[in-house]
């Protein structure tokens, strides 16, 4: 049942719009004694998840009683990150998840409708996990918010992965994301039927029935200025709800260029950005528009790591992006990239497959990647200073721009709230 919903190519919804959509949402619930929210982490600020929290705890008061940033794998939020994406919101009401220990399954996947849906290219099954504190809690309601925008697991963001991936266990995101990999990457970003999504789908209508999960979605874009737009909210505890999101989202979130780009100049916000695990949605959401041959620069101020998980980020260092072919036989003969699917699963999306440069340029300071370790793992390594003084992004609009010196680039500000791609890349 959808309870909520506006949006459109041409909204702008503001703090107030939020609000009221959001209220009338909840009011259609009815009473509720005891609210769980799960919103997402910090890395995705720009959803206005963290207002929508705020929101839900100025209607609910003290019946909101938990809020489980949907981490999947990522660092706990420190108290800045709280207070910053989460308002007034009370810190004390925060939960961190433990992707490792906190889980609970509720189910498998059979592998036989795994083996059907990838094509054969995996044959286990997959374990529907969720944090314990969503099943032990006693909660009548839980607030799943989050944004739907294309995705590289999943095709397009949020909706059961906010919960399935969000609070899930090590095997089911290390799985899920190997099940994305190898069907193909470029074949999903951008659908809302994927058979990653048919596995959550599949999760979800017989396992998640218990559950009494509302989901709350918004769609955000960049406008033709550069700036960051909130075009829709969906609220509701359906399929539809996802559907009509995803339906929108691919109105404002994706840009079919009208040439294959030979040079992509992308840049990294320093406070969402920190990582390759999280910068390479630079390579994810470019990839299908760049062309053969062409170059993709990272500018990457704030980049001090590769994956944001201790062990994640050793096999990246060990291991590299080096493409399909390379991962996939690495994965067939060390048990610890079998036992880190997720692991590998990203060491592919973040290679080329030799089709195009990408070039890192991370900050300076001493706590940096360095230049041979951005070089070790098969990336390019760019001096930043130098490179924003040919492509200053403070200079720069959304899309094409014509240098001075007569070079034609693509600049993109904001690279995980859209996807861009050629016709002849796009499947």
């Amino acid at each position: 049942m959808i309870y909520y919903e506006t949006g459109s190519p041409e909204t702008a919804l503001s703090q107030d719009d939020l609000r009221r959509g959001l209220y009338e949402a909840l009011d259609k619930l009815g009473e509720r004694r005891k609210v769980l929210a799960v919103p997402p982490d910090y890395t995705r600020l720009p959803s206005r998840s963290g207002e929508l929290t705020e929101i839900a705890w100025e209607y609910y008061g003290n019946r909101l009683t938990d809020i489980l940033p949907a981490l999947g794998t990522h660092t706990p939020m420190t108290r800045v990150q709280i207070g910053h994406m989460f308002g007034k919101t009370p810190e004390s009401l925060f939960r961190d998840h433990d992707w490792r220990n906190d889980v609970i399954t509720l189910g498998e996947v059979p592998a036989d409708y795994i083996g059907e849906i990838s094509e054969g290219k995996v044959d286990f099954s997959w374990p529907a996990q969720v944090n314990k504190l969503l099943v032990d809690g006693g909660f009548d309601l839980i607030l799943s918010i989050g944004q739907v925008v294309p995705h590289e697991v999943v095709g397009m963001a949020n909706y059961n992965k906010n919960i399935l991936v969000g609070t899930g266990g090590s095997e089911g995101i290390n799985k899920s994301h190997y099940i994305g990999a190898v069907y193909g990457m470029e074949r999903m970003m951008g659908k809302a039927d994927t058979p990653v999504r048919r596995v959550f789908n599949y999760a979800t209508e017989h396992f998640l029935k218990g559950l009494p999960i509302v989901y709350v979605l918004t769609v955000v874009g960049v406008n033709s200025e550069g700036v960051q737009q909130t075009y829709g909210l969906f609220v509701g505890d359906g399929p539809e709800v996802f559907d009509h999101a995803a339906q929108l989202s691919l109105q404002v979130n994706f840009v079919m260029v009208e040439k294959p780009l030979k040079k992509v100049i992308v840049w990294l916000d320093p406070t969402e950005f920190k990582s390759t695990w999280l910068g390479n949605k630079s390579i994810y959401r470019t990839r299908m528009a760049i062309a053969d041959g062409g170059e993709l620069i990272v500018l990457a101020p704030a980049l001090k790591e590769f994956g944001e998980d201790k062990t994640i980020d050793r096999l990246i260092r060990k291991y590299g992006y080096f493409g399909t072919d390379h991962t996939l036989k690495e994965v067939s003969r060390n048990q610890e990239l079998k036992d880190n699917l997720s692991a590998a699963a990203h060491l592919i999306h973040g290679s080329s497959e030799g089709r195009f440069l990408v070039t890192y340029c991370p900050g300076k300071e001493v706590w940096n990647l360095t230049r041979e370790e951005i070089e070790s793992v098969g990336f390019r390594w760019g001096d930043i200073e130098e490179t924003m003084r040919k492509y200053d992004p403070s200079l720069l609009k959304e899309g094409f721009n014509m240098l001075p010196d007569g070079e034609e680039i693509y600049y993109i500000s904001s690279p995980a709230l859209g996807l861009w791609a050629h016709k002849d890349r796009f499947v």
